[in-house]
């Protein structure tokens, strides 16, 4: 049986149905701060509470026969980590050690780690793959190489096996509309425009046109968010079937400037979306574009959404019927 932690969140509840379909047992942890339960499969064990409470995770470990943990669960707004660094640093790295050493305390051996690319900092060269430096820029990217750093020392001395995914920019949802992105507040590109379209929102920002890129705004390169479902099914995969321990990067290896993003967005609904144009933000880097051939080498991860339209199409679908 799985544990995943941050179960009801984005990324976590998308593996979670992922998991399921595949015959994995499945239990979810989650303080539901940024989760929805709604988004958590019916028929799976939802448990409400602090990952870094020990007590609760010694209960989890006791009631369900779990051999693997997917570790989801961390606060993920950059600019908020720079305001208040200590709820990053307790909650992304604290708490993920509490999960840990209740592993260690109960026996599981497997953790399958939702990291970065935040832990490389600035990019020094494009593609970005795992030799790249890392020298995250802000306490969000430090959190989650600090967990790196504590995993790698787990290993050795404990025999704890990791896999750490290294996410670019995921987007998308599930293609049958049953759960999607739904943040509060939304600071994903793909949903800022397609609320635009929506209604929801008056416009989207463009935040800086005068970057060193074809047309002046930012490079990003976006990843399904069912293909880094199926990544970590393979990365766990791997670690049951003897692998070891083991550091890979998650992306399409295309990228796509805010500009084409936004026109995207617009053949597909089907409608202008107005834009406002603003000054950089601080720390946005010109391109951000993985190097993915270890994880197709390794764990055979082969993305099936191949293009950015078929990645718009699935979050399209979800604005319109959103549930929660």
């Amino acid at each position: 049986m799985l544990l995943v932690t941050g179960g009801a969140g984005y990324i976590g509840s998308h593996y979670v149905l992922y998991a399921r379909e595949r015959g994995e047992d499945v239990v979810v942890l989650d303080n539901l701060v940024y989760g929805h339960q709604e988004a958590v499969p019916e028929g799976v064990p939802l448990v409400e509470g602090n990952m870094g409470d020990r007590a609760l995770l010694d209960r989890v470990f006791t009631e369900y026969p779990i051999d693997a943990v997917v570790h989801f669960a961390a606060y993920a707004y950059v600019g908020e980590s720079v305001t208040d660094p200590s709820k990053y640093y307790n909650n992304n790295t604290g708490a993920a050690l509490a999960v840990l050493d209740a592993m260690r305390t109960h026996g599981v051996k497997y953790f399958v780690f939702s990291s970065t690319c935040a832990t490389y900092g600035e990019p020094q060269y494009i593609p970005m793959d795992e030799k790249h430096p890392q020298n995250p820029i802000n306490p969000y990217g430090e959190s989650k190489y600090f967990v790196e750093r504590i995993l790698k020392a787990y290993d050795r001395a404990y025999g704890l096996r990791f896999v750490s995914l290294r996410y670019f920019n995921a987007a998308g949802a599930d293609p049958q509309g049953r759960i999607g992105e739904s943040h509060e507040p939304e600071t994903h590109l793909i949903p800022l425009v397609l609320q635009v379209a929506t209604g929801r929102r008056d416009h989207v920002s463009i935040f800086g046109t005068d970057y060193d890129t074809p047309d002046g705004t930012c490079i990003r390169d976006y990843i399904h968010i069912l293909d880094l479902a199926e990544a970590h099914s393979l990365a766990l995969e791997r670690l049951r079937t003897g692998g070891a321990s083991e550091f890979y990067n998650l992306g399409s290896e295309q990228g796509y400037s805010v500009r084409e993003v936004i026109a995207t967005c617009e053949r597909i609904v089907g409608r202008p979306i107005k834009q406002v144009e603003g000054p950089r933000r601080a720390g946005d880097p010109p391109r951000l574009v993985a190097s993915a051939t270890k994880a197709k080498t390794e764990l055979g991860w082969e993305p099936r959404f191949q293009n950015l339209e078929a990645i718009i199409e699935t979050a399209w679908n979800w604005e319109q019927n959103r549930r929660f």
